[in-house]
């Protein structure tokens, strides 16, 4: 079955954020993304308000949202007056049982695979840093050898010259 793409993966990419510790989607991205407004989606969880515990779905408070604006610079007047509701991973996934069109269920797919590619960069990444940090382990370790060895290398470089005898006349005040 040929996969279809309504949106590209580096759009709903950027509708992923982490609020609260947690990976989310605000209501308004995902309704542009299924195609529905804001309001019927909102309306359509309210609806099945059961299938949707705190751990799925939860509203931004007041302080979270006020941030949120300034940080977008929204202007006051016109736009959204009250805190969007994200939606966490699980949140998103259960959105397709709600919304009963092809277009969800084709972008809900997409958004779980997102998800999925997301989590395998994070434990990639994650081995990554270990391993880096171990390196710098070893490597920390052996910083003094690692010197040493440079110092016995400038040695080796400049030998230390044995004290010459001086040629010359001796004036008598230097002779005893």
């Amino acid at each position: 079955m040929a996969r279809h793409i309504l949106v590209q993966d580096e759009f709903v990419i950027s509708k992923i954020f982490l609020i609260r510790g947690k990976k989310v989607m605000f209501d308004n991205d995902l309704a542009e993304l299924y195609g529905v407004t804001t309001g019927n989606l909102n309306k359509a969880v309210r609806r099945n308000s059961k299938r949707f515990p705190d751990d799925f779905m939860f509203r931004l408070k007041q302080k979270e949202f006020n941030n949120l604006m300034l940080q977008n610079e929204t202007i006051n007047w016109g736009g959204r007056r009250t805190a969007p509701y994200v939606f966490t991973e699980q949140g998103v996934a259960m959105l397709s049982s709600v919304l009963n069109s092809k277009r969800a269920i084709v972008v809900n797919i997409q958004i779980m695979r997102i998800y999925s590619k997301l989590r395998e960069m994070i434990v990639m990444n994650k081995d990554i840093l270990l391993k880096l940090e171990q390196l710098e382990r070893k490597v920390t370790g052996h910083d003094g050898d690692i010197g040493m060895i440079f110092e016995y290398l400038k040695q080796l470089l400049n030998p230390p010259q044995p004290p010459r005898r001086k040629i010359g006349f001796k004036r008598q005040d230097e002779q005893e």
